[in-house]
């Protein structure tokens, strides 16, 4: 077996219990990160939520100071960084569009190097962010001009009922508290407002088994845990959209209609179906598959169009505003 992925008849190894249903009866489910070094990754079996126990790093100094050179060797954005960012917020835009036909009070959380709160502006929606790493925030803010609070979403001031529209990319993973982060989204909902999250699959097999788990993912979901947590929340699902790869899952929330009440927030068979996933995803099968191969090929071709596309580009911002010329002339 895969050393990463090892399981226990322990179901107390771990003293923690569940941050989504308060369950203690949890075990490992793996022992390395992606660089194969200790972490130790855990999942409750009554309700399926996946978290490291203990978090290998603190996720304010983490994020503040070295998360972006750690994964991006770079304390501000590369020419490369931006036309990719900027590509995926074009994605971005496509998914909520239904939400944004007219100008809208829009709050991103975890702007990054400001590509999509940039997108969105130029779009003339109102656009608001919070970014804690010091590096890309400082960047985002002057280069695009943005209304972005510098820090962490625990320690933002918006008042309630502010926002038509939230939205949290691949950031709700990184928090040490979700439902916490979750309860306070909601609370910046206008009634009739979403919350658009977007985090890694947990059932998702497109990846190399070794790079399931790394220290940057604090916890890891898929629907139905992504769902329950939500509600305990106060907030309902809508909708979901899953990659063509089904490597990211992206849910549409809305308040509630009433207030949640105490209840049984366990998810009877989730556990047990994400560790057959995740223990059957093994290098042998990984490998034989399409799915590296193809990974691969999308990886170069991305890495030519980039070159080509950033070398004749004066400055990040002008290679931003090439980039989404059409969809701006489209309004």
């Amino acid at each position: 077996m895969d050393i990463s992925h090892t399981h226990s008849d322990n179901k107390t190894a771990s003293a923690s219990h569940c941050p989504l249903c308060d369950s203690q009866q949890i075990e490992p489910l793996s022992n390395r990160n992606r660089e194969g070094t200790p972490l130790r990754t855990v999942i409750c079996l009554d309700c399926g939520l996946v978290w490291s126990d203990p978090f290998p790093h603190d996720p304010r100094a983490f994020y503040e100071n070295e998360y972006r050179l750690a994964y991006k060797s770079s304390y501000q954005p590369k020419a490369k960084h931006v036309y990719r960012a900027g590509q995926v917020a074009l994605t971005r835009h496509q998914k909520i569009k239904p939400l944004i036909r007219s100008p809208q009070t829009l709050l991103d959380v975890g702007v990054g190097g400001g590509e999509f709160a940039y997108l969105m502006k130029a779009l003339g929606h109102a656009v608001s962010g919070i970014e804690p790493n010091l590096g890309y925030a400082n960047y985002a803010k002057t280069q695009y001009d943005l209304n972005l609070q510098i820090g962490f979403l625990q320690d933002a001031q918006f008042a309630d009922n502010s926002f038509d529209v939230i939205t949290i990319w691949h950031v709700l993973e990184h928090t040490e508290d979700p439902l916490q982060v979750l309860s306070k989204l909601g609370s910046w909902l206008k009634p009739q407002g979403t919350l658009v999250v977007e985090v890694p699959n947990i059932e998702a097999v497109c990846q190399s088994p070794k790079s399931t788990f790394h220290d940057a993912h604090l916890f890891n979901f898929n629907l139905a845990s992504l769902s329950k947590m939500a509600e305990r929340a106060g907030l309902s699902t809508q909708q979901h959209l899953l990659s063509a790869d089904g490597g990211n899952l992206t849910v549409f929330f809305n308040k509630a209609d009433s207030a949640i009440t105490a209840s049984d927030w366990h998810l009877p068979g989730n556990a047990e179906m994400i560790k057959q996933i995740v223990l059957n995803h093994t290098p042998f099968r990984h490998y034989s598959s399409l799915a590296p191969y193809l990974r691969f090929a999308r990886r170069v071709f991305r890495n030519i169009g980039e070159f080509k596309a950033t070398r004749t580009s004066k400055d990040n911002k002008s290679l931003l505003d090439t980039l989404y010329s059409q969809i701006l002339k489209s309004v």
